[in-house]
């Protein structure tokens, strides 16, 4: 029984792109999703309902995609500093340097050759690495930012594909509202044109 269930399971999977984000249905023909006038107002709320979603996803992405903007280079400073130092030699002369003990204080120091060096890992923990692990970790946290900036600018492109598809479903459905009311409208105006006539007829004979 499980057996024959995954094949139905994965054609009602709902398709989405690599981050599991789902597509927007396409409406090509408004009567395969509203059948009556009564459907229009459920369908309508059902789709604006999506694009809220839709538009939910892309505020976070974009807040997200702003933090990694910002993430990025300090990676690469860090990065191109840890392999400076690893170029140092045990006979290199100390180097002078200003380092930042808060916003507006300064403090001067000179840093010898070292083959360690302390990296912040966030939530004020700072570590010890040696030069070669600290280059290695932070070559691998700035290939994943970068990938995950570019998956984000492609959901991006996506949610926007998204919501347009959408936003065309919406006005599809709001036509086809409009000619149903207008086709109801003339039905009733050729029936009392009907109604009328009858009655000439009738007060006539």
């Amino acid at each position: 029984m499980a057996s024959q269930d995954k094949p139905e399971a994965a054609k009602d999977a709902t398709p989405s792109n690599p981050r599991g984000i789902p597509y927007a249905p396409f409406v090509d023909k408004v009567e395969d999703y509203v059948s009556s006038r009564a459907d229009v107002e459920p369908t309508l709320r059902r789709f604006q309902e999506m694009i809220a979603k839709y538009q939910f996803m892309e505020q976070n992405l974009q807040r997200r995609v702003v933090g990694l903007k910002d993430k990025l280079p300090d990676i690469k400073k860090t990065l191109d500093t840890v392999r400076f130092l690893k170029l140092r030699t045990d006979d290199s002369d100390p180097i002078p340097t200003t380092f930042e003990l808060n916003d507006t204080l300064y403090a001067k120091a000179e840093v010898p050759p070292t083959d360690e060096v302390y990296l912040w890992l966030g939530a004020n923990v700072m570590l010890a690495y040696p030069i070669d692990e600290a280059e290695s970790l932070l070559e691998s946290k700035l290939k994943a930012a970068q990938q995950s900036l570019s998956n984000c600018e492609e959901d991006l492109d996506f949610l926007r594909e998204q919501i347009t598809t959408m936003e065309v479903a919406v006005a599809r459905v709001y036509n086809w509202d409009v000619v149903q009311k207008r086709k109801e409208k003339e039905e009733e105006e050729e029936k009392s044109k009907r109604g009328g006539k009858g009655a000439e007829g009738s007060s006539g004979s």
